[in-house]
């Protein structure tokens, strides 16, 4: 029989979908993305199915909805001995491995190797895990042991306790660039490790290798020279007004707290510009990164053979809007890259086919041959990608996307973009994504669209309460009772 594809997974952390020259950004400079995509197919309306990091990371290892694994927030853990499509593809002949920030579980323990067991639970066999950027200034990694071994820890934990004053002064936007040598950062360091893996991978099985770049979350700390690259007149603003009333108390809730912590509507454009500007360097390191993932995968002969994926876990507001971060359904959150390359590459082209992460898993899935998850909504992307541009069904994916995070669901359609208290299924916001697709204007008191909210909601019934599991989403409420609704991870 014929050997199995490769399969390569790259997963930033945190990159929005728009921040790549090949979605037609002039400011983003992203080539070894850009030639990825002239390679491949790049699917135009992809989503999370939540904002938050450690929810979207189990939905994509599970194939399952926030409702279903019940990871709400970033304070629960996923269950590591439920389905996981990791496990499957380990059992259907795969040497399964990991570069970089998992972030499926809550850090409690003081190593990333005290979680070992965790991970190989997930079915990951070969495990170089790291932290993200904030968590390195207490957890230790294989990076954090390379840089004390290079002197440098002391001067990274440094950087992060200035990291941590600069955000108690109320100035985000005014990050230092990276102490440390480019290649020794975090991110260049889980690039180079991928590569040299690439290079030394000697097994028999085809591998199924999933780098996690930890970057380009905040705190952006890309080096000084990645940053001279970029002009600062060059950043585009976005949106650049907050949500106007009605707010959804979701928005409500991290509308106030960005205003309380950061008097962030009173930043101005060269202020908002420059927090872009280091995340647009930060990518940048990243995407030189890919080039030499790349590099390493033509010199070991395995570009005919690897199919190779590149998405993310969710986007970042980066000012706009009047806000930072994710945790909110706005496209600068939800919006995430999806480019698949198959083995030897295709003709460029761009699917427009609604799809979601859960789509990606199934598409990985498919790819290996594995056996199917017993409970998912997602469906392979495979035969949009084989079937060509010029196919029928180019552009059909699903007709509904949902997501989830911190108490609230989305459904969205092919025009409507609507989400909902999940307790009580409450609309508390709804968009029309073709006649206002920068979301300006909250239509979910209009009384001409009361038969949309109806449909929609019946929809989202149908799907999202079908499947949630209620115990867990009363842990979850009970937690936040007790934390006030503010995620773990707020800076």
């Amino acid at each position: 029989m014929p050997k199995k594809p490769n399969i390569l997974l790259i997963f930033p952390d945190q990159h929005r979908a728009d921040t790549m020259g090949c979605v037609g950004n002039p400011a983003a400079q992203t080539p070894n993305l850009d030639t990825l995509a002239s390679q491949g197919v790049r699917f135009g309306r992809c989503i999370s199915n939540s904002p938050l990091c450690m929810p979207a990371r189990v939905s994509l290892i599970a194939g399952q909805y926030v409702s279903e694994h019940g990871v709400w927030n970033n304070n629960s853990n996923g269950d590591q001995k439920g389905q996981s499509h990791v496990r499957n593809i380990r059992d259907a002949g795969y040497h399964t491995a990991v570069v970089g920030k998992t972030h499926l579980y809550t850090h409690g323990r003081i190593n990333t190797a005290d979680h070992k067991d965790i991970l190989q639970d997930w079915g990951y066999t070969d495990i170089h895990e790291l932290t993200g950027p904030l968590a390195s200034g207490r957890m230790n990694s294989p990076w954090t042991e390379f840089l004390e071994e290079k002197g440098l820890l002391t001067t990274w934990r440094d950087y992060l306790r200035g990291h941590r004053e600069m955000m108690k002064t109320g100035k985000p936007w005014n990050e230092a660039p990276c102490a440390l040598p480019s290649e020794y950062q975090l991110d260049a360091y889980t690039g180079w490790q991928a590569a040299k893996w690439i290079r030394e991978y000697r097994d028999d099985k085809p591998f199924y290798y999933q780098v996690c770049f930890p970057g380009p979350h905040d705190p952006y700390d890309s080096p000084a020279e990645y940053r001279a690259r970029f002009k600062l007149e060059d950043m585009p603003l976005g949106v650049t007004q907050p949500p106007r009333d009605p707010l959804s108390p979701l928005v409500a809730l991290f509308r106030n707290l960005y205003q309380q912590r950061f008097n962030i509507d009173s930043w101005t454009i060269e202020q908002r510009r420059l927090m872009k500007l280091a995340y647009y360097a930060k990518v940048n390191l990243i995407d030189h990164y890919i080039g030499e993932i790349m590099q390493a995968l033509k010199e070991r002969g395995f570009l005919d053979n690897t199919w190779i994926i590149y998405t993310s876990d969710h986007g970042d507001f980066l000012a706009e809007r009047c806000m930072i971060q994710k945790m909110m359904f706005f496209e600068e959150a939800l919006a995430i890259p999806c480019i698949i390359r198959p083995p030897g590459g295709v003709k460029e082209w761009v699917s427009e086919a609604m799809c979601d992460q859960l789509d990606i898993t199934a598409t990985l899935m498919h790819i290996s041959g594995a056996r199917p998850l017993k409970r998912t909504d997602g469906r392979t992307m495979l035969p949009i990608v084989q079937a060509g541009r010029d196919a029928k069904d180019a552009h059909r994916g699903k007709e509904t996307l949902f997501s989830e995070v911190m108490g609230f669901s989305m459904i969205r359609d092919a025009r409507y973009k609507m989400s909902v208290n999940a307790a009580d299924l409450t609309p508390v916001d709804l968009y029309d994504m073709t006649g206002d697709p920068k979301e300006l204007d909250n239509l979910v008191n209009d009384p001409a669209l009361g038969k949309v909210r109806h449909d929609l909601l019946e929809q989202l019934r149908m799907k999202l309460v079908s499947l949630r599991d209620e115990e867990k989403f009363k842990v979850y409420q009970d937690q936040t009772q007790r934390e006030a609704r503010v995620p773990s991870n707020w800076p």
